[in-house]
């Protein structure tokens, strides 16, 4: 167990300091447009970087479909396998990328009317979505590269290609915005620079690192293989649209609300947005370990690595439950300065406590399971914990309020967990009789 223990934390660490770098971009374009002196700029980023992070959270599943192959056939040390798992990610992103670009006036368009955006901030919204559009086929492109690069053990390329993307995006920008006056444009070319910067890193380290030879087209389309590929991607991709689903209804219910009781729903959930960073570190990891287990045929190293990433698992919900126990109105202050929604956000603290210790086990599953690629039984367990949240939602508000909607929250994450680990033994038995 200790070698599995070394391994986890070999494969997590790396990840989690990619999942805390990922959102500096975002940061960054802020950060930048901030000291432009008017608002409206800060609208834009936000009402832009909204449209993008709907939109390439929807292709999450290139990602982690990718790693689930990739670390099967890894494990079965099938090299032509995993350059066919790598050309099919690439067709796939690139086919996507083109929908994008090519849909790209309609999708703004219908995003900015949903949005209620207009004027000023529309304006520059528009030509901030129509420059950084490009960088569609580089974003999902990375996202194939990063699944491949953890289902082959190696969570380190990610993570340095994290590092330069948001390196580049930091000094572009400075250069174009404070030198060239670029404004709104300036931060885009940035962004966008970086982009495909980190795509062409990935490209580069790929090739110096394991000379993968591409597949001809047509094994690469080949149909039985291509089938199995598109219905692990749409459980993935439906999955996705469920989670969409749950987080853009807390946020509509909290707005509903009133502004006061949006923010505090916000500042709280900033404080489940920094467990995940950490738990999907160890479901990384447990997407790669458990996917070279099942690549090797190797049901003994696969149980006790569920059984390691389990309590690993539990190990860091206690961290945190703690953390937020002792340290959570400390932390409150540091991520707001306004002590009205600070006091506000003490009554629903105590739910805020409880996240770690009920989420922990749909973290760690989604890995165990995209890493043996059951997402079948990831979209059920999705689908069912989805619909138990909008019951509880539509049941326990009327008479508790926001007290109804974290109630709700915490049971679609606990229901994920619980789902999940009641189907875990026959989907281990069922995949050693495939």
């Amino acid at each position: 167990m200790k070698g599995i223990n070394r391994e986890i934390l070999s494969l997590a660490i790396p990840s989690i300091i990619t999942n805390i770098t990922t959102p500096l971009l975002a940061l960054m374009d802020v950060a930048i447009v901030g000291h432009m002196g008017d608002a409206s700029y800060i609208a834009a980023i936000a009402v832009g970087g909204t449209i993008f992070n709907m939109v390439y959270w929807l292709f999450a599943f290139l990602r982690m479909g990718t790693s689930g192959l990739s670390a099967q056939a890894h494990g079965a040390q099938d090299e032509h396998e995993l350059n066919l798992v790598l050309s099919r990610g690439i067709l796939v992103a690139l086919s996507a990328s083109a929908i994008i670009i090519l849909l790209s006036p309609l999708l703004a368009e219908l995003s900015f009317a949903v949005m209620d955006v207009d004027g000023n901030v529309k304006d520059m919204a528009e030509r901030y979505f129509r420059i950084l559009v490009w960088g569609a086929p580089a974003v999902l492109c990375t996202y194939t590269f990063s699944g491949w690069a953890l289902g082959r053990k190696n969570p380190k390329a990610p993570m340095w290609v994290s590092f330069i993307i948001n390196i580049a995006n930091i000094l572009v920008s400075l250069i174009l915005v404070f030198v060239f006056r670029l404004k709104i444009e300036g931060v885009a070319f940035g962004t966008l620079s970086a982009q495909w910067l980190g795509a062409l890193s990935f490209i580069l380290i790929i090739h110096r690192k394991y000379h993968p030879a591409m597949p001809s087209f047509g094994r690469t389309i080949q149909k039985g293989a291509l089938k199995r590929f598109f219905f692990f991607f749409a459980d993935i991709f439906l999955r996705t649209c469920c989670l969409i689903a749950v987080t853009v209804w807390f946020t509509r219910v909290g707005s509903q609300q009133g502004t006061v009781v949006l923010a505090v729903n916000t500042l709280l959930m900033q404080f489940f947005i920094l467990f995940s960073y950490f738990m999907d570190g160890f479901a990384f990891a447990g997407e790669s370990l458990c996917g070279n287990c099942l690549g090797a045929r190797d049901k003994k190293r696969l149980d006790h690595s569920i059984r390691a990433l389990l309590w690993w698992g539990t190990v860091v919900s206690v961290i945190f439950t703690v953390l937020y126990f002792t340290c959570g109105e400390r932390i409150m202050t540091l991520l707001s300065g306004d002590t009205e929604v600070i006091e506000a956000s003490k009554e629903y603290f105590h739910w805020v406590i409880l996240i770690p210790i009920v989420g922990f086990a749909a973290f760690t599953w989604d890995g165990v399971y995209i890493g043996i690629t059951r997402t079948r039984e990831m979209l059920l367990s999705m689908a069912i914990a989805t619909a138990i949240y909008f019951i509880l939602y539509f049941v326990l508000f009327p008479h508790m309020g926001n007290d109804g909607l974290w109630i709700a929250f915490l049971s679609y994450l606990l229901s994920r967990g619980i789902i999940l680990h009641l189907a875990s033994k026959r989907a281990s038995r069922d995949i050693f009789l495939e």
